[in-house]
């Protein structure tokens, strides 16, 4: 499928299922508590737990965990609402933590 749309793509890693294109990479530069995560303006085939309220290291912030759709596995969490006005731009994107994808078949 990625192939067809000619974009690099990132797959959940247990179940290979098509999660983010590389175009919608807006920073490599996260972090999650178990390493490196991407900053993605999109992601697709997900679903969202229940919001809450969370404390990062960038402030507090309203989040949601997000899942595969395929087979459930935890990737990463959606930021709903950022309390300080320099978090703004993170509204409405999802970080996937760089361990829970891999790329697809380019």
């Amino acid at each position: 499928m990625a192939d067809l749309m000619g974009s690099r793509a990132y797959c959940c890693f247990k179940c290979q299922n098509l999660v983010a294109f590389h175009d919608d990479i807006v920073s490599k530069d996260f972090q999650a508590s178990s390493g490196r995560a991407f900053l993605f303006s999109h992601a697709i085939n997900i679903i969202l737990g229940p919001k809450e309220d969370r404390q990062l290291i960038t402030g507090l912030h309203t989040v949601a965990d997000v899942y595969c759709s395929d087979c459930g596995e935890e990737l990463g969490w959606k930021y709903i609402k950022a309390y300080e006005e320099t978090q703004k731009y993170k509204e409405g994107k999802c970080i996937l933590e760089k361990f829970k994808i891999v790329r697809g078949n380019e």
